[in-house]
């Protein structure tokens, strides 16, 4: 059995990672690690090791000396929260990513997976149905170290032969952990606001159509690109993966229906022009021909789950 480390495993994507990680592969086999010193009740039973991503000899010591195999690397600065904090979001988002990269490089790791985002994308990309192969001149520090990481992940692929693997994430929405910063994070706090209060204001105008993907889709798709055979891989640096596209106006139209007293205001701030500058919907025909992928979930449900947990 395979020993999995989870780097970044209380933030929104690794909180549902690990538990569907440990699911698969047993308790033991997969390790929590965050830079909390206490590891977060939702993560429930199982290994959990504080680690400081920044802190390369200690990450590197940990990791050999466990004998950890997979590394899933999460941790970063989102791009609404980066843009605030640049310096230090390049530095979190690349110097992590290089550590775990050279211990690939030098065999300790079988495999890792970095998630990318369609912030790699900007304003001179077509916005509609947007290619695995385009133009991509992103313009937060965020899309900037992405695409960055991209590249490097796939130099690293091409001369030392590592099996590095990657999604270019759209926005994600989960009732299980709390946003992260990010520019879609609208699309969670609704729900919240919606059953607290009745209200939201929304800091995204009402037409802002974006790619969306419920958090058990990119999940699924995670795992799915991880465990197909290296040799169907095309993509060495992030695949292109899609979901559902949808507009602020819409989620609120459809979640009136559940609530029908709900309002919604809109009040855009910086966040707008991030959104205005990435792709309405993204043509991911190389993932779905190169391991099958398939998402499942489509608006209607996604409320109706949120509606049911949040």
């Amino acid at each position: 059995m395979k020993k999995i480390l989870v780097v970044g495993a209380s933030g929104q994507i690794g909180t549902e990672l690990t538990l569907a990680l440990r699911n698969k592969w047993g308790i033991d086999q997969v390790i929590a690690s965050d830079i909390k010193t206490e590891k977060p009740a939702v993560l429930g039973p199982g290994i959990y090791q504080t680690l400081d991503i920044l802190e390369r000899d200690a990450v590197r010591k940990y990791i050999i000396e466990e004998k950890i195999e997979v590394v899933y690397l999460l941790a970063a600065l989102l791009s609404a929260t980066a843009e605030k904090q640049p310096d230090f979001a390049w530095k979190l988002n690349m110097e992590s990513l290089f550590t775990i990269l050279d211990l690939a490089k030098e065999g300790y790791l079988k495999q890792v997976f970095w998630p990318s985002s369609i912030a790699v994308f900007g304003s001179t990309t077509p916005r509609t149905d947007t290619p695995q192969y385009t133009v991509m001149e992103p313009t937060t520090v965020y899309g900037i170290s992405k695409l960055a990481g991209e590249r490097w992940c796939e130099y690293y692929n091409q001369h030392f032969n590592t099996d590095i693997r990657s999604l270019r994430y759209p926005g994600l929405i989960s009732y299980k952990s709390p946003p992260g910063g990010g520019t879609t994070d609208y699309a969670i706090e609704i729900f919240h606001e919606a059953k607290r209060r009745g209200t939201y204001n929304c800091f995204l105008s009402k037409d802002t159509a974006l790619p969306m993907m419920f958090m058990d889709d990119a999940i699924r798709a995670t795992m799915e690109l991880m465990e197909a055979p290296k040799e169907h891989l095309r993509i060495k640096s992030s695949y292109n993966l899609g979901g559902i596209t949808f507009t602020p106006q819409e989620m609120a139209n459809n979640l009136q229906r559940h609530i029908p007293g709900f309002t919604i205001h809109y009040a855009p701030d910086f966040r707008q022009s991030i959104a205005d500058s990435w792709p309405k919907s993204i043509d991911d025909s190389y993932a779905r021909e190169d391991w099958n992928w398939k998402n499942t979930f489509d608006l209607a449900e996604i409320i109706k789950i949120m509606l049911q947990h949040v």
